[in-house]
């Protein structure tokens, strides 16, 4: 589970928080709504169609940022969920972050 630590990005039935945690080997995505501390949906590098899809053995990458992007903004949508909060927790916007956020964005998110 993903702690927001901060209170400068909090979700809300109408607009959950998207935050992002990525480490050397995985990359995770959860959109939580924070009133009621529960987890709406969830991507990551760790699931069997991204997992298999790539090989990320030295980590992952911009591709495997923009699939996991697209992966849960299309959970999202399916749950009806079509704004969200972007917290890219304390992580600088360049790189896998930013390509997550733009794989999200072009399959229909809006931050």
């Amino acid at each position: 589970m993903l702690i927001n630590f901060s209170s400068q990005v909090d979700g809300t039935p109408d607009r959950p928080r998207l935050c992002v945690f990525r480490s050397n080997k995985h990359l995770y995505v959860q959109v939580v709504d924070d009133t009621k501390m529960h987890t709406l949906a969830s991507a990551s590098t760790m699931q069997k169609p991204i997992s298999e899809e790539f090989d990320y053995s030295a980590g992952p990458t911009i591709e495997v940022a923009k699939r996991v992007g697209e992966v849960i903004a299309k959970s999202c949508l399916e749950k009806g969920i079509a704004k969200v909060a972007f917290d890219r927790g304390g992580y600088p916007y360049h790189g896998r972050v930013e390509a997550l956020a733009d794989a999200a964005r072009e399959h229909g998110l809006q931050f």
